[in-house]
């Protein structure tokens, strides 16, 4: 049989079941299966708007929030960050930058048994507290620390 026969008839079969699905209203283009956006927090212009939007009370400080960053970014753009928390029935993992346009980076939630832990980058603007928050059990707890953001690698 002719490989491009077999990929024509394979990829024809795919898109009618597609159509095919769309069209019973199994599948729906337009809906997000993600969760709704917040829009309040994420626009927040200072951290106590973005708390606000969050629906959270100040936090209280946390040693068992575990924050993995580098001391100096040199690339202020692509900055890695972990986030790991030993708070038992972490249910959300927020990460927040002080000094940024919008403080809030991300809001991580997690399904039951999953574990208290994110990693990603993030994009900094300048030198500022990096603000990670845990919630558990209906309390909120944080931790920060400092990154450097060099410009263009050369100090700052």
């Amino acid at each position: 049989m002719n490989q491009l026969r077999r990929s024509f008839l394979k990829t024809t079969g795919t898109t009618g079941a597609i159509a095919v699905a769309v069209a019973a209203g199994l599948l729906k283009p337009t809906e997000v299966l993600a969760a709704t956006w917040n829009k309040g927090a994420f626009e927040a212009k200072n951290l106590a708007d973005a708390y606000k939007g969050l629906g959270l009370a100040a936090p209280a400080d946390s040693k068992d929030i575990a924050i993995k960053a580098p001391d100096i970014a040199e690339n202020g753009a692509v900055v890695p960050v972990e986030v790991s928390s030993k708070v038992a029935g972490t249910s959300s993992i927020i990460i927040l930058v002080e000094k940024n346009a919008n403080p809030l980076i991300a809001r991580f939630d997690l399904a039951n048994g999953a574990e208290p832990f994110v990693s990603t980058r993030i994009k900094m603007g300048q030198t500022s507290m990096v603000r990670c928050m845990v919630v558990a059990g209906g309390k909120t707890f944080s931790a920060s620390k400092e990154v450097k953001v060099t410009i263009g690698g050369c100090g700052g």
